[in-house]
């Protein structure tokens, strides 16, 4: 099984992403939310690696979880404002 739960691309490129933190099968299932904005592409210079993480959250299950950053990573507003509010634009 995937460490990732969700992933999708923005129209101008970024990649938005759930990751399972916590080791498979380990509970409680921690997950985080990120915006990957080199969108799949590493650049001179840049080294693999995720991105900060915008949310991070516990629970039961990847289901748990996922449900509960889904609501915040399908909405590009909501994404704009989680950015805004971390300092990340």
């Amino acid at each position: 099984m995937s460490d990732i739960l969700y992933e999708r691309t923005l129209s101008a490129g970024p990649v938005v992403r759930v990751r399972r933190i916590s080791g498979e099968g380990q509970t409680p299932v921690r997950a985080v939310l990120e915006l990957d904005r080199r969108g799949g592409q590493l650049r001179p210079g840049q080294t693999p690696g995720n991105p900060p993480p915008l949310i991070e959250v516990e629970g039961a299950t990847d289901s748990d979880v996922l449900s509960r950053l889904l609501e915040h990573a399908m909405e590009d507003a909501g994404l704009a404002k989680l950015m805004r509010d971390q300092g990340l634009r």
